[in-house]
């Protein structure tokens, strides 16, 4: 579905609470009972929300993702904001490595005006995106494909990156928990994104503000690990904390 402004802070609203009820929404959002409920049914049916008695959740699972068309859209404007302020920071003629994930796939748009790139990855979207670029040459992962989202993992793929030294690796993750843990769902993935940052001199960590506190199984890193953070909103407690102590500069887009 294609999510709209109200439909995004509910979202927002029941993630902040953990779990609400219609009538808590209504009243936060000045709108009537009836637009709530047309509204979490929709979100419901997509997957976003689970319903109970009384009231709604976010979906919690720690071991399986949304669907790659419900990451798109949702968070969608955010995520074009982060990859603008990562596109101004790229400079012409240097090596990247982007990984899986709907953040670099919106980074990767976001640069097929650059020059003089090089760039490595395991997400064919984000090849498919950058040989649009004619002064881009983009290397693409061996290995097994995800069907669900056209990303390339398994220890081919590490096997392939590890071939390579580049300027800065650009990725993405599925959440940011309170103790610094950035994590994912898919084991095979994060041995290819652990590859990436050893392979790499900077580590970019582009991240929406749904990410954080968001729980997933699997340790991909930690934020000592990351060199800088883009995200589209103030990390809340107790990140910012978090980030000063591993030294991570964080760029919030405007």
């Amino acid at each position: 579905m294609n999510t709209n402004p109200r439909q995004l802070l509910l979202l927002e609203e029941v993630r902040a609470r953990k779990s609400a009820s219609v009538e808590q929404l209504a009243e936060t959002l000045g709108v009537t009972l009836q637009t709530v409920r047309r509204d979490v049914q929709r979100l419901a049916e997509s997957g976003l929300l689970t319903r109970f008695h009384g009231g709604v959740r976010v979906p919690s699972s720690t071991v399986e993702n949304l669907a790659h068309t419900q990451r798109e859209t949702l968070h969608a404007e955010g995520k074009a904001r982060i990859a603008r302020a990562v596109a101004e920071q790229v400079p012409n003629d240097c090596s990247l490595i982007l990984n899986i994930g709907t953040t670099t796939e919106a980074i990767a748009k976001a640069l097929l005006h650059h020059r003089g790139l090089r760039v490595i990855t395991n997400n064919l979207n984000v090849a498919a995106i950058l040989s649009g670029n004619p002064e881009c040459e983009v290397i693409v992962a061996g290995g097994v494909v995800r069907a669900r989202d056209r990303g390339i993992v398994g220890e081919a793929a590490v096997d392939f990156i590890r071939q390579f030294r580049v300027d800065i690796a650009l990725i993405g993750i599925s959440g940011i928990e309170p103790d610094g843990s950035l994590r994912d769902f898919d084991y095979r993935e994060v041995k290819v994104a652990q590859t990436i940052i050893k392979q790499s001199r900077e580590v970019w960590l582009a991240a929406d503000q749904s990410k954080f506190n968001r729980p997933a199984m699997v340790q991909l890193a930690t934020l000592a690990q990351i060199d800088r953070l883009f995200t589209d909103a103030p990390p809340p407690e107790p990140f910012p904390m978090l980030l000063q102590d591993a030294e991570v500069l964080c760029t919030v887009a405007a």
